[in-house]
């Protein structure tokens, strides 16, 4: 893959991914735009790179918010412990059986070698295949910007509004979201998972919100989320390339190339983790104004945007 179309998915990620826009929304339609199949098993890993560069990103960003939140004292530590175990199983309850039906409902499809050639089937049941139809994509980005918009709306309204049970619980739980608002965080993350365009910070941030977190907690608590998911995903697409080089060499069509891929997607993770920096202080400002809805108007305006690349065939 030419190292431009790299750089250009690096900056597109690393400024989307640590916003609330859906960085796999605007990733997939970059690809589009560039004649490149966001469905293949090279893009996915490139994808998977990228949110690794903006993982070491949020590494940096919220590391000093992480160590004094989480871990100066044990008791500390201990009450994030929980609720990040029990946000992240509830994500794996939620996405995992979510994203098994749908690659249930994929079927194997032939693919006509050349000629000569080794006959192969070539399955369309991961998962991944839904990267490809920018109609999915432009209904998760729609829904995400709903929740989104109507999370800052309520935030703005914030001081007006009476002490809720949600946020008297949240004053005895220090730095750390409450055990309930945790789970909510992660309940919604689980169906981030399978949905390209669903933004996973803009829902979780968002459902923190609506719950009764303030921004800075909320906010810190998601990107905590985002970390411990981010390798299982790695590794996810790390065992999908190399079971579809498996293929390749047994005769199929198309060949995968495992270096190349690895090579271009390392370089475009440093270019995301530098973008991703920007955005982190972007995002943080922005929630620290009171703007978060702006980013729900925007999500429901580039839905429109996707709606009509779908209609123009991409």
């Amino acid at each position: 893959m030419p190292l431009l179309k790299i750089l250009i998915l690096a900056i597109v990620q690393g400024l989307a991914e640590l916003l609330p826009v859906s960085s796999s929304a605007h990733v997939v339609v970059a690809e589009k735009l560039m004649g490149l199949d966001p469905s293949s098993p090279e893009m996915t890993l490139v994808l998977v790179m990228l949110h690794t560069g903006t993982m070491f990103a949020v590494i940096v960003y919220f590391w000093n918010q992480w160590k004094r939140a989480y871990f100066s004292t044990r008791d500390a530590f201990k009450r994030f412990a929980i609720r990040a175990v029990w946000a992240s199983a509830l994500t794996a309850i939620i996405g995992y059986p979510i994203i098994k039906v749908i690659e249930h409902q994929e079927r194997y499809k032939f693919v006509i070698p050349a000629s000569g050639s080794i006959p192969c089937s070539y399955t369309h049941g991961d998962i991944e295949q839904l990267f490809s139809r920018l109609d999915i994509v432009a209904s998760a980005l729609f829904a995400a910007g709903l929740l989104i918009l109507w999370a800052g709306m309520r935030e703005r309204n914030a001081e007006s509004r009476t002490v809720t049970a949600y946020e008297r619980a949240a004053s005895r739980s220090g730095d750390n979201v409450t055990f309930a608002q945790a789970g909510w965080m992660g309940a919604v993350q689980g169906f981030c998972l399978p949905f390209r365009g669903f933004s996973r910070s803009g829902a979780t941030i968002s459902t923190g919100l609506l719950t009764g977190a303030n921004r800075e907690r909320a906010e810190r608590f998601s990107f905590a989320l985002a970390v411990i998911l981010t390798p299982p995903a790695i590794l996810r697409e790390l065992a999908r390339l190399h079971h579809a080089a498996k293929d390749a060499t047994a005769g199929c069509a198309s060949s995968v190339y495992l270096h190349g891929s690895l090579v271009a997607s390392l370089i475009g993770m440093v270019f995301a983790f530098l973008a991703g920096l920007a955005a982190l202080r972007w995002l943080s400002s922005w929630l620290e104004e009171g703007r978060w809805y702006l980013f729900g108007i925007y999500c429901l305006l580039a839905s429109c945007g996707v709606f009509f690349l779908h209609h123009l065939g991409y």
